[in-house]
């Protein structure tokens, strides 16, 4: 792992990073705390994360009102462990060695609350499902 022997570092990606990876990337930071480096990151950031999905996140008990669009880089790509695609197609770089998953989900972008709930509980399933193959005990 390169963060370091104990910590393994995941990185998410969709092409505004706007909604569903600030959703992952925000539930892993809450279930894992710091025993996961967490980034997210999008082929052609937004200027802000979708209003509707920082509504259903506080809804789950995790603010992400703070958070911005990040842009990808291929520095991101190559100090993660695992990199996780939503959508981000030919944009995300490749580097040999790392894991890559692609998570299929619908996009949030121009949806309200009640489309992004259930693409939020997917998301916090999937992500509940991955700190159990990293072996890493998520937090209540």
């Amino acid at each position: 792992m390169t963060a370091s022997a104990a910590v393994p570092s995941v990185l998410f990606v969709c092409v505004h990073n706007a909604g569903r990876s600030q959703m992952a990337a925000a539930f892993l930071t809450h279930l894992a705390g710091e025993t996961v480096q967490v980034r997210s990151a999008g082929s052609a950031p937004a200027d802000a994360v979708n209003p509707a999905v920082v509504e259903a996140m506080k809804e789950a008990g995790v603010d992400i009102s703070a958070e911005t669009p990040k842009i990808l880089t291929a520095d991101a790509v190559r100090s993660s462990d695992v990199v996780i695609t939503m959508g981000c197609g030919d944009a995300c770089p490749y580097f040999p060695g790392k894991r890559y998953l692609d998570w299929r989900l619908d996009d949030p972008a121009g949806h309200g609350v009640e489309a992004v709930r259930p693409i939020r509980d997917e998301i916090e399933r999937r992500v509940r499902g991955l700190l159990a193959e990293l072996g890493v005990t998520a937090r209540s």
